[in-house]
Order: structure tokens, then sequence, then C-alpha cells
């Protein structure tokens, strides 16, 4: 995804990792629009490490990118720690976290903005198809045109 392309990303370790490599063979990639103040956020996130879970388990090539509302670095890592799948971020304060916003046209939170991994959007509503459809979500969004 051009987006991401030379751009460094986040584990919840705090260990930085190359995007490129960090996705490399993966089809699908959600972008996690969140923050551990909100507590709609802090309701949706555990059901979405619970997806992301069964999604490794079963070997799916689709990743999760938390792109943080938080009010600090601090407030971000202990989210991640604490609530988060093992999923990858944005780091705290790069400008790509709002370009994803303009361009995803993010107005609240939480919100999943699934993508192909070329960039063309699947769906800006994923938080809701996960709650209606839950684990066969990646098959739906797979087979989406």
């Amino acid at each position: 995804m051009d987006l991401l392309c030379g751009k460094t990303l986040v584990k919840k370790s705090g260990e930085e990792v190359n995007a490129e490599e960090a996705l490399q063979g993966v089809e699908i990639i959600a972008f996690y629009f969140s923050a551990h103040w909100c507590p709609p956020c802090r309701g949706f996130t555990p059901m979405l490490a619970e997806f992301y879970c069964e999604l490794k388990d079963k070997e799916q090539p689709m990743e999760i990118i938390f792109v943080s509302s938080d009010r600090s670095v601090q407030d971000m890592m202990t989210y991640m720690k604490e609530d988060h799948g093992d999923w990858l971020a944005i780091p705290y304060n790069d400008g790509l976290a709002q370009e994803l916003k303009q361009r995803f046209n993010i107005r609240g939170i939480p919100s999943l903005v699934v993508v192909r991994r070329d960039g063309s959007l699947v769906t800006t509503d994923g938080r809701s198809e996960l709650y209606k459809s839950g684990s066969s979500c990646y098959n739906i969004w797979s087979q989406k045109k």
C-alpha cells in the first residue's frame, strides 16, 4: 500500500518494524481508529482482539493497524499492552495518522476501515460488519469486489 511505503509501524512491545516487511503476504488491512479514553472503543476492542486471534489461528492474510487518538504516547502504549491484540500501530504523532483520518473521512471513534493491500477500499464500516457477522468478516471482506 503506497501510504505505508517506507513507513515504520510499532508493536505493542514498543519495537519498531518496517511496514512493508511486516505486511508481507497480507491481503487485507484494517485500520482501527480508537483511543484509550473512549468508552465505546474500550467496549469494541476486546471483540476486535478476539477476531484477530481467530484470524491468526487460521493463518488468514490480514493485519490490523491501530491509528491512535490517544492524548499521549503513554496512553497509547498502555491501551495497546492492556487491551489490544498483537497487532501493529502507526507511531504516536506520526503525520500518517492524520493523513489516514482524512483519507477515510473519520469523524468519530471507534472506526474500523478495511482496505485491500493495494489500498482499494473494502468498507468504512468494519465495526458494524464485525458486530453483525463476527468471525466470518474476513471471508466477506476478502470476497468483496
